[in-house]
């Protein structure tokens, strides 16, 4: 389909057209006014103002019409060509215009010719691109337009002046002087304006009082259906006969309303029944509550939660505190996978923050001994009195959950673990550097042996549970944890305490946890310091799993370079390497007896870290000896080191197996 915005008329020829503007109103048609004194007719066509026959009757002469009898029939013109149609609605005049044509006559064999121009320049005059259309179907199709009087009808649209309405509003020219009529500004791209009607109103605009109010009521379907149509100035109201009443526009029967006391049990039935509902659902959300505070008490005081209140009040610990559920679960976004920070076989961590703005670790313990349940709350008021620079600070607990959970402070860089397994960045770490984190770990480890108010074994030392803050200071974390191990899940579980890899093997004998347990597991963690290799490795194919195993064996071999880690190995630094690994040694005895204890271990680390601190100390053997000290006996080492190797080999078969 093919729509042409201006007609294209071909008749044995071409039209020729000079455009002024294209303008797009709606379509309507009213009644028209004229001037006083002026004909409203010529022939059967109206002439509403602001046209008028004669330059004196119109607007301007722009509108000015000629009223010319063209065989005996009277006609508008403007100009030479004719006016049809005049709507002041639409803004539009119909005219007839002439066809432009080039015909060739064979009797005479010449051409005929015929010039059809339609000059609307300086017009208020321009070709209507919405009311002019020929639609052809068809591909390659030519259109043709028929017409014997060699005329065809074209539809113009009109403007009263090149100004806005707002330029010429408040002007004396302004074109608008009925009342209820509004002024629109034209939307091509010449300005311009026209005048219309206010709603509710018809009529002419262009001449006083010309627009008169539309009786909506009077017309043939009553706009107000079966109801009473009431006419009002600019627009009608309804309304309904009496027994009836208004909805949506439409009038309906009025339903006898019931009486008062007709409606009584319903509405009282009703009110009840709600009631009711209220009642039970309140009754029902009372009890759920009171069954949850009663086993959130159950559980504060299964957990020892009194005696452990009643503790803090008589010793005004201030420094400790019991919290609720639903702070904890403020803290950490109601435990939001986005802030695990830390999974273990004890439990999982959530870095959290406290109202009071404070960074913390929520511990999530997964399980309970029951035999520590009762004295849970003594311990951990134990635990809260621990306070060194190198452990990590246990700042509360909350105990109205099924399993309590720990409260720490956060330290921001990770673990040990990830410095030295996960090192992704590839950073170098230096042997001053290690040395310094085992000496903050083995000076925690021995404050809590012998410098705390009441003795605490760590239970679980390992890489893993050594933090590190922003300058690689060491805090021992999860000391303790042998309360909140489990000894019911499983056989295995009831013979190990501990983690796979840092397992002393004497308590693999024995199941008891002593302070040399301690010492055994911090050896391992001195040999991954050295090795950068993980305890244990059940991937690892014809070659020992366990690392203390491996290093034993470089030991008595004497290959320690071998178990070296490359980033260490300087000839400047073996004298201390092999002190560091010689101590090592010493904490993976088989013996608790023969290890030193962690008072000895970090005094050893601290002397050694002096020495890494004073480098011309190595050059004077004299002054090498009297900083280290008087080294320990080794007879015993190779008198225990096959029943070691025996020993630790059961216990590693045992773990695969999965005792």
């Amino acid at each position: 389909m093919i729509k042409l915005g201006y007609p294209r008329f071909l008749l044995s020829g071409y039209i020729f057209l000079s455009l002024l503007g294209i303008w797009v109103v709606a379509t309507a048609v009213v009644p028209a006014g004229h001037r006083p004194g002026c004909p409203a007719k010529c022939g059967d066509v109206d002439i509403p103002f602001p046209f008028g026959i004669g330059d004196q009757c119109a607007f301007h002469p722009g509108f000015g019409l000629d009223c010319t009898a063209v065989d005996g029939v009277k006609k508008p013109f403007a100009g030479t060509v004719e006016v049809t149609k005049i709507s002041l609605t639409n803004g539009t005049a119909t005219m007839n215009t002439a066809i432009s044509r080039q015909c060739y006559v064979p009797a005479t064999g010449t051409t005929n010719y015929s010039n059809g121009w339609l000059n609307l320049t300086n017009t208020p005059f321009w070709i209507s691109e919405v009311d002019n259309t020929v639609i052809v179907i068809g591909c390659n199709t030519l259109a043709y337009m028929i017409s014997s009087s060699g005329y065809v009808p074209i539809v113009l649209n009109w403007k009263i002046a090149l100004q806005t309405c707002k330029e010429v509003r408040n002007e004396s020219s302004y074109a608008c002087v009925s009342s209820h009529s509004v002024c629109v500004d034209s939307t091509t791209h010449n300005p311009g304006y026209r005048c219309n009607c206010s709603d509710g109103y018809q009529g002419n605009p262009y001449i006083a009082n010309g627009c008169r109010d539309i009786d909506e009521c009077r017309r043939l379907a009553n706009p107000c259906g079966d109801g009473i149509c009431k006419n009002t100035p600019g627009n009608y109201s309804c309304s309904c006969h009496t027994g009836n009443y208004m909805t949506n526009g439409v009038c309906v029967p009025t339903q006898k309303k019931p009486s008062r006391f007709q409606a009584m049990p319903v509405i009282g039935a009703s009110v009840g029944l709600v009631v009711l509902v209220i009642a039970v659902a309140c009754a029902c959300l009372i009890q759920e509550r009171r069954k949850l505070r009663n086993m959130k008490l159950a559980y504060f005081r299964q957990h020892g939660g009194t005696i452990l209140f009643e503790e803090m009040k008589s010793q005004q610990c201030n420094a400790f505190k019991i919290f609720s559920e639903e702070e904890l679960q403020q803290a950490t976004n109601r435990f939001s996978e986005k802030q695990v920070i830390g999974r273990g076989g004890h439990g999982t961590v959530y870095k959290g923050l406290l109202k009071s703005n404070v960074e913390v670790a929520v511990k999530r313990c997964m399980t309970i001994d029951e035999q520590h349940k009762k004295e849970f709350g003594k311990e951990m008021l134990i635990l809260a009195q621990v306070n060194h620079r190198n452990v990590v600070k246990l700042l509360g607990c909350c105990l109205e959950v099924e399993v309590p959970m720990l409260v720490y402070e956060f330290v921001p860089n990770g673990t040990l673990f990830d410095l030295i397994h996960n090192n992704n960045h590839g950073w170098r770490i230096s042997l001053a550097t290690r040395l310094g984190i085992a000496h903050d770990s083995a000076e925690a480890l021995s404050y809590l042996h012998s410098g705390a108010s009441t003795p605490i074994l760590h239970g679980d030392v390992k890489s893993s549970n050594i933090l590190l803050d922003n300058n690689h200071k060491a805090k021992v974390s999860d000391f303790g944890a042998s309360i909140l191990a489990p000894t019911d899940e499983s056989q295995f579980v009831t013979l190990v305490q501990g983690t796979c890899g840092y397992l002393d093997p004497e308590y693999m004998q024995t199941c008891q946890l002593t302070d040399k347990s301690d010492v055994y597991s911090f050896g391992v963690v001195l040999l991954e310091l050295l090795t950068c290799k993980k305890p244990f490795n059940l991937d690892a194919l014809g070659q020992e799993k366990s690392l203390s195993m491996m290093f034993m064996s470089a030991m008595k071999e004497n290959r320690l370079e071998v178990m070296l880690d490359d980033g260490i190995k300087d000839e400047d630094n073996m004298e201390i390497l092999e002190e560091i690994a010689e101590l090592a040694k010493h904490c993976l005895e088989m013996s608790g007896e023969n290890r030193p204890s962690m008072k000895e271990v970090a005094e050893k680390l601290d002397r050694l870290r002096k020495v890494m601190h004073h480098p011309w100390v190595q050059q004077n053997p004299e002054e090498m000896e009297s900083l280290l000290g008087e080294p320990r006996a080794m007879a015993h080492s190779t008198i225990v080191s096959d029943q070691y190797f025996s020993i630790e080999k059961k216990a590693v078969t045992n773990l695969q197996s999965g005792r």
